[in-house]
């Protein structure tokens, strides 16, 4: 029967070799990401600048595109129309508007005027700057709490020179994914927040496959010169990495396309997430175990039917 193979098994590639240059590329990368956010900053959606956000229903399906056209005519500034769930169900988001007494009730009554009675009003919110600035607050320590975890979790699993490792390149990662935002200057919202923690979630994994087989072959090959190992287990896991990486951004892929203007910011995230996360799981973080010094006298044995090099 025939079995698809993206990577070979037994491949030997030699990523440690490239690694001065991996840690020259990244450098760069995050310095400028740094340097974006600073200097550009995040084109943050209405979650976290405040505004109002109103649930209409048509009767049929709506027409998007019509809706758009008719609430930009009212001048409001930053006005997203999208469909969610059912064809007939419509989210409209509007930017906070100056601060003066009642502005958001005029929204909304400018917003009615225009649509008329014609559609179900289901549910109007108003996101204040004090929300806002909690929502800002809530997200980011959402981040660095995971992140947080993930290094105490990886500290207790193996060492901590691994742990060490592993929350670097998830740094690096997520510094880069904000930096993609920032270049780009697309909307910076609360489902994007989702998409970074799923790509610590999902860097995180990959990382500890290649750390667990790093461990398996410390135990194995006690005297091997550690760059030789570190090759032999990053070629041991590539085609595991390879397929699982490709099936993923296969499916963030078509969820890209049909999907919608609703998620296509969080795969957008995703895709680039699953991308930087494989790539930082073999050029930063496993390298990085030879600057930080692993321990090589594990105190669990390599099974007797293993030979030692």
């Amino acid at each position: 029967m025939f079995r698809l193979k993206l990577v070979p098994a037994d491949t030997a590639f030699k990523f440690i070799g490239l690694r001065h240059v991996a840690y020259a590329v990244s450098a760069l990368m995050v310095l400028a990401s740094m340097a974006l956010f600073f200097t550009n900053g995040l084109n943050f959606g209405i979650d976290f600048r405040g505004g109002t956000m109103i649930e209409i229903g048509t009767e049929g399906p709506a027409d998007i595109g019509d809706l758009r056209n008719r609430l930009s005519s009212l001048n409001l500034g930053d006005v997203q129309v999208q469909e969610f769930g059912a064809p007939n169900d419509v989210l409209i988001r509007v930017e906070q508007q100056a601060e003066t007494e009642g502005s958001d009730q005029t929204v909304v009554e400018l917003i009615r005027g225009e649509l008329g009675e014609g559609v179900e009003y289901r549910r109007v919110e108003v996101v204040g700057p004090k929300v806002s600035s909690e929502l800002v607050e809530a997200g980011t320590l959402a981040v660095v709490i995971a992140v947080i975890l993930m290094l105490v979790y990886i500290w207790f699993r193996f060492e901590w020179q691994f742990s060490v490792g592993a929350v670097l390149a998830l740094m690096h990662d997520v510094l880069l994914t904000i930096g993609i935002f920032s270049i780009f200057q697309l909307e910076f919202n609360l489902s994007i927040i989702a998409a970074i923690l799923t790509i610590v979630g999902y860097s995180m994994n990959d990382t500890v496959v290649v750390y667990d087989r790093v461990r398996e072959n410390l135990r194995k090959y006690k005297k091997l010169d550690l760059g030789e190992l570190l090759d032999r287990s990053i070629n041991e896991t590539l085609s595991r990495t390879a397929m699982t990486s490709i099936t993923t951004l296969l499916a963030l892929l078509a969820l890209y396309i049909f999907g919608g203007e609703v998620i296509r910011g969080f795969t957008f995230a995703m895709m680039w997430g699953v991308f930087i996360g494989t790539y930082s799981s073999i050029f930063i973080a496993a390298p990085l175990l030879m600057i930080l010094g692993v321990k090589r006298d594990w105190s669990v044995a390599a099974p007797s039917s293993t030979p030692s090099v």
